[in-house]
């Protein structure tokens, strides 16, 4: 050890031994409500699970791969507000880079620690396994620079200060955090440093009161507002003064794709899904042919804006983000979204609520027992099955286009990871989102090409003892991926080989209710058995779906759109 740690006694005042950095870490994480964590075992980090294995109210969930339990990380911090996961050192964190840059661009608040090589060694630059065998131990932590909001190296005296401030940072901008510790630093005791006092954020109260002037001028003149919900709202916890804000102004409620569940879809005043041209003509022509726009948490991306096709007149709309406002071309920074929600609540703006009623697209429900599963027949049953207090997750592809417009009962949670899209990611999601919420009904929809990534994640739900009910579609290979290519057909790389995926428990070792559907009357039956069996066990549906391209309406107007284009595109290279 160093002069600098010999010289700070690690005895607190009452005489009593300091508590250790792992000890004082997994307390920080208790007090945010963290009951368990994910991650891998490796050697590096054997300091940090034995000291884990002996903390009371908090314990480690272990993922097949550091991938899925990334992910796994990140769907139990969507339902419990922040998570933590811990890998070793070099190829444990590497392949966590693809979840936790997911948690950074979807703003989900995840706590990464990483077991790293002795002090003692590092210090030398030895050669050590897991590393680029160049001596230098700090190349991975500058890699984690860019994909985190916050990296720290922890030592006895900065301990306390940098479990605190990255803590603070994750919970604040939502986004997650990267710790490091060496296995030896993690079983030393903390120095007793003051920890800094944390200062409440407020809105400057000047700026404010400026933004809602213009807001009221905007509102005083409106005869047709609209109020936008996106995904924002769910991140920074802002359903509640949304919905009162709806109820306040009476005026029709839109939710974008990322913001699905964002919003009360029994609301009388919910029109459904803004999908730019690829969704509702009627929801289009609402918004877009709004005079006032409040838009709410709203990310501006292609996946959520129907390929740009969404149309929002700038001048018009009020866009509140976290911690500014944009109202028309005025910014006003250092305005809080809830303070400004609530502003605009106090205007009494009152609207007409809706003039007509909205047809939603899955309302109508099939008859026909014998009739092929398809689109059109299936998402109605699922829009029937659903309930309130379930947590539903959908995987990028098919499913989560098909989803989007499937109207949920009050108070689901609805997790997809729509921004960062990473093919995969709903399976263990589903895991961490079962660990979190042991009570609470969990339905996963996802596709075949997808699950084949990422299944292993079934095996740990089992040995967990979760007991979701997961729907596999099975149409024989990446369907949104054929959607997305208009250039050319029958691609071979999106083709994908044939699993009996109702077997897959077999290979597990669970006990499972599983079963395998061609029509639509199979999959209502299934349904019903499986509303039963789930009480009890896991349970798969394989839905079996013979045209390839079978597809929600909204991917068959994408699909119409980029083919305009590219025919376009074509046209003006032969001018050329």
């Amino acid at each position: 050890m160093d002069k600098m740690r010999n010289s700070v006694s690690p005895v607190s005042r009452n005489g009593k031994a300091q508590k250790t950095v792992s000890q004082y870490l997994f307390d920080c994480l208790k007090l945010e409500g963290i009951t368990e964590i994910f991650g891998v075992a490796g050697d590096y980090n054997f300091t940090l699970l034995d000291t884990l294995e002996r903390s009371n109210g908090i314990q480690f969930i272990e993922g097949r791969n550091e991938l899925n339990s990334g992910y796994a990380a990140d769907g139990y911090a969507r339902i419990k507000g922040i998570s933590a996961l811990i890998t070793t050192f070099g190829v444990g964190e590497l392949s966590a880079c693809n979840p936790i840059a997911g948690a950074y661009s979807e703003h989900v608040p995840v706590i990464h620690i990483v077991g790293a090589p002795p002090e003692k060694d590092q210090k030398k630059h030895k050669l050590m396994h897991h590393t680029l065998m160049d001596g230098n131990f700090d190349v991975f932590r500058k890699m984690y620079e860019q994909i985190t909001a916050y990296t720290a190296v922890l030592t006895p005296e900065n301990a306390i200060i940098e479990i605190q401030t990255a803590i603070r940072i994750a919970k604040e901008k939502k986004q997650p955090v990267y710790l490091v510790v060496a296995n030896d630093i993690a079983a030393m005791p903390i120095i007793a440093r003051e920890a800094q006092e944390q200062q409440l954020r407020k809105s400057n109260l000047k700026t404010l009161q400026a933004a809602a002037d213009q807001v009221r001028q905007l509102l005083e003149c409106a005869h047709r507002p609209v109020i936008l919900v996106d995904v924002k709202t769910i991140r920074y916890g802002l359903q509640t003064a949304v919905l009162q804000l709806a109820d306040a102004m009476n005026v029709p409620v839109a939710s974008m794709m990322f913001g699905k569940g964002a919003f009360d879809e029994t609301h009388p005043n919910y029109i459904g899904m803004y999908l730019g041209s690829f969704g509702c003509s009627e929801v289009q022509s609402t918004v877009e042919n709004a005079d006032c726009i409040i838009a709410i948490g709203m990310v501006w991306a292609d996946t959520n804006t129907a390929n740009y096709t969404a149309k929002l007149n700038s001048l018009i709309t009020v866009n509140i983000q976290p911690d500014l406002v944009k109202v028309g071309e005025a910014e006003y920074p250092n305005v809080l979204a809830n303070d400004m929600l609530h502003a605009i609540q106090n205007m009494s703006f009152k609207g007409q609520g809706l003039q007509k009623k909205v047809p939603l697209p899955y309302n109508q429900s099939n008859k026909n027992t014998d009739e092929p599963l398809k689109a059109a027949n299936y998402y109605p049953l699922f829009q029937q099955m659903l309930k309130m207090d379930d947590i539903v997750i959908v995987e990028t592809g098919t499913f989560y286009n098909g989803m989007a417009e499937v109207r949920l009962p009050s108070n689901v949670t609805y997790i997809g990871q729509g921004g960062w899209g990473s093919i995969g990611y709903a399976t263990p999601s589903t895991f961490g989102a079962s660990i979190a919420a042991p009570k609470q009904r969990v339905l996963l929809f996802t596709g075949d090409g997808s699950l084949q990534l990422t299944v292993q994640e079934i095996s740990s739900m089992l040995y967990y003892g979760c007991k979701p009910i997961i729907f596999v579609l099975n149409n024989n290979g990446y369907t949104i991926e054929k959607y997305l290519n208009v250039k050319t057909k029958d691609q071979k790389y999106n083709k994908i080989p044939h699993w009996s995926y109702s077997k897959l428990p077999e290979v597990f070792g669970g006990n499972v209710f599983s079963a395998i559907v061609r029509t639509y009357g199979e999959l209502k039956q299934a349904i019903n058995q499986a509303e039963i069996e789930s009480a009890n066990r896991l349970c798969i549906i394989e839905m079996i779906v013979e045209d390839p391209m079978d597809a929600p309406e909204n991917m068959k107007k994408m699909r119409k759109y980029m083919e305009k284009q590219e025919m376009q595109r074509n046209m003006e290279s032969n001018k050329e």
